[in-house]
């Protein structure tokens, strides 16, 4: 009995759901997002609220009946309120800032790391040392995140680099013996 499966989701209104067959649009004030899903699950939408139903209790339909309420759930939330990813950029002489739609990120290198803006995705720059991501689409929000820190991940013994916002590195000591020889 999956209890994420089996919970209906409740359509905001300006919202509109449209289904056919195993393709789901979503449609609301933040963007349009498009989903194929599999053709063995039963998805209905009556009365404003949306229920995903499995065929039987097979191990395959159990785990896929959470896994499609939930990425239904995550579209609907998505097209109303959005995801968003905060960065933060710590080290001398790291900062960051937006040009056009690139956003342009001195790192400790010896040149410019710039990344475009995709489709989909906003990026925006507070302050010199903070990164928000936002869109409707939470894989493609989490995907650019992680894309983004990978260009200088957070190293363990300063901490220097980019780190998610509310993510706590455990920095490593250095030279145990430092000067004292034995």
């Amino acid at each position: 009995m999956s209890r994420i499966g089996n919970s209906p989701i409740q359509i905001p209104s300006g919202v509109d759901v449209k289904i056919s067959g195993n393709h789901i649009t979503v449609k609301g004030p933040k963007g349009n997002l498009e989903r194929d899903f599999d053709k063995s699950m039963v998805v209905k939408c009556e009365d404003g609220v949306i229920t995903v139903e499995r065929p039987n209790d097979n191990k395959k339909y159990r785990s896929l009946h959470g896994l499609t309420r939930s990425l239904i759930n995550n579209m609907v939330e998505g097209v109303t309120s959005g995801f968003k990813k905060e960065l933060e950029v710590n080290g001398v002489g790291y900062r960051v800032q937006k040009q056009g739609k690139n956003l342009v990120m001195n790192l400790g290198f010896s040149h410019q790391v710039i990344v475009p803006e995709i489709d989909g995705i906003t990026i925006d720059v507070p302050n010199q040392n903070a990164i928000v991501i936002s869109g409707p689409d939470k894989q493609k929000v989490g995907q650019f995140a992680a894309e983004v820190r990978e260009k200088r991940p957070p190293e363990p013994y300063k901490g220097k680099g980019i780190k998610y916002a509310n993510e706590h590195i455990k920095l490593k000591e250095g030279k145990a013996g430092k000067g004292a020889k034995g």
